[in-house]
């Protein structure tokens, strides 16, 4: 296991009960290469849609801003 993985792990054990599941399901579907696509609350769709067009228009976060974002997990 990667460092990584491991740092990750261990900020998953933090979370509560809920939030672990929610993230288990999600690496387990990313491990199997499950086709299907994960469904979207429809409270979140536009925001989806807003990423997904943004990344059409190859309009990425910049390296520090998504470092600052990771670091908020870090706890």
């Amino acid at each position: 296991m990667t460092k990584l993985l491991e740092q990750a792990l261990e900020a998953v054990r933090r979370l509560p009960a809920e939030s672990q599941d929610e993230i288990a399901t999600a690496m387990l579907r990313l491990a199997e290469g499950d086709g299907e696509p994960e469904p979207v609350d429809p409270a979140h769709l536009p925001a989806v849609l807003e990423g997904l067009a943004q990344s059409r228009r190859r309009e990425f976060s910049a390296d520090a801003e998504v470092e600052a974002a990771f670091r908020c997990f870090e706890r």
